[in-house]
């Protein structure tokens, strides 16, 4: 894995150029791999408005429509505070936050 192989949006991305570390196997290999990530607290977020879920919400197409990259899901993730990427949408009806882009860092 290296540098080039991830995507600057992406969340992981600040962890491995930052955080990246490498594990060396008794047979020589080196193994990389990234710090663990902890999602910010969702009140530190901060909002540009709300969504409420509706039949066939998928949390790709909503990062497509509220922030302009389909890749960007897992921004949703964290201001609603979603450890798995079906709690997101999983309950009709639900409210969920649509965060500011760029307002705070993956690493956070």
């Amino acid at each position: 894995m290296s540098q080039d192989t991830i995507s600057t949006t992406s969340r992981y991305y600040t962890g491995y150029v930052k955080g990246a570390l490498t594990h060396r196997k008794i047979d020589g290999t080196e193994v990389r791999y990234l710090r663990r990530r902890f999602i910010p607290p969702p009140e530190k977020i901060a909002s540009i408005g709300h969504h409420k879920v509706t039949e066939g919400d998928r949390p790709d197409t909503l990062a497509a429509s509220t922030l302009g990259d389909s890749e960007q899901s897992w921004r949703l993730y964290d201001a609603n505070g979603c450890m798995h990427p079906d709690d997101l949408t999983d309950q009709n009806g639900k409210t969920i936050t649509i965060p500011m882009p760029g307002t705070y860092s993956p690493a956070t």
